[in-house]
């Protein structure tokens, strides 16, 4: 199954995408869909009003999650390009809402930060309340998987030990565009997918989410050992090697930049990189 979050006329609205139609569902958007008990079956039921998928405006595919909690130094080709050796725990930041942003709309370069970066990310999405989850019920607990684009302010990351900072401007992450049940991808809820990111034109990142040193039911084991996961709280898995930080010159997204972020069997988010100043409020 894939599910989305439509923007309308009359608000958001959770929807079934059926091939190159997206079917309106009775929740204003998927995470309240998921937050809803029997959620697939609501989600497979006759649905309302048939979009345009090509045409229609997508929102980040949870608007509003609880949380989003995001690994860093989980696949090997990056950690190590940033010299480092592998971890024996998974680094975890967060991010806030106001940091998403649909898998089309502009990505906001804040005039505070000159060294804008991009990270492809395979992103998981949670579908049932977990606590101190086993391995079984990490698998059940999640949703399916989504396209996100950790974008980072370098500079600000690198300005304390925390990286909140550089990880949260608003604004900037793209989210989406379609959440796609495990039954639907190889390796299920331990999916094995070509990802890559480009910048205008360029491939830049070009991985396989099996390279991923803690796959995604060991990060929902190890996050529900902290904090009860709810459905709609998402888990950004971190991002291959390619990022511009550790090119030599360093390379960062500028006014005009396009950035295309890729999973295979997924989908794709294409976003231009604007100045705040061109981007209305």
């Amino acid at each position: 199954m894939r599910l989305t979050t439509l923007r309308t006329a009359d608000g958001t609205r959770a929807a079934r995408v059926e091939g190159d139609v997206a079917v309106e569902l009775d929740a204003p958007d998927l995470g309240a869909l998921l937050a809803t008990d029997g959620w697939r079956e609501r989600a497979a039921a006759d649905g309302g009003a048939r979009h345009d998928l090509a045409a229609a405006d997508l929102a980040p595919l949870v608007p509003r999650p609880g949380k989003i909690v995001c690994v860093g130094l989980n696949y090997r080709s990056h950690i190590l390009e940033m010299g480092r050796e592998l971890p024996q725990h998974p680094t975890l930041f967060a991010k806030f809402p106001e940091a998403l942003v649909g898998p089309a709309d502009p990505i906001v370069l804040d005039p505070a930060s000159q060294a804008v970066d991009w990270e492809a990310e395979l992103a998981v999405v949670v579908g049932t309340r977990v606590r101190r989850a086993d391995d079984a019920a990490a698998q059940a607990a999640i949703a399916g998987f989504s396209v996100l684009n950790d974008v980072t302010m370098r500079d600000w990351q690198y300005r304390s030990p925390q990286w909140l900072q550089g990880k949260t401007f608003e604004a900037t992450t793209p989210f989406g565009p379609v959440l796609v049940t495990p039954d639907e991808l190889p390796g299920g809820v331990r999916p094995r997918l070509a990802i890559s990111a480009a910048v205008d034109g360029e491939t830049v990142q070009q991985a396989d989410t099996g390279d991923l040193v803690f796959d995604p039911v060991a990060l929902v084991r190890y996050v529900s050992a902290i904090v009860t996961l709810n459905p709609g709280d998402v888990i950004a898995t971190g991002t291959p090697g390619g990022v511009g930080h550790a090119r030599k010159p360093p390379r960062y997204l500028t006014d005009g930049s396009v950035l295309v972020t890729e999973i295979e069997g997924i989908g794709r988010l294409e976003n231009l990189a604007r100045s705040a100043a061109a981007v209305p409020a």
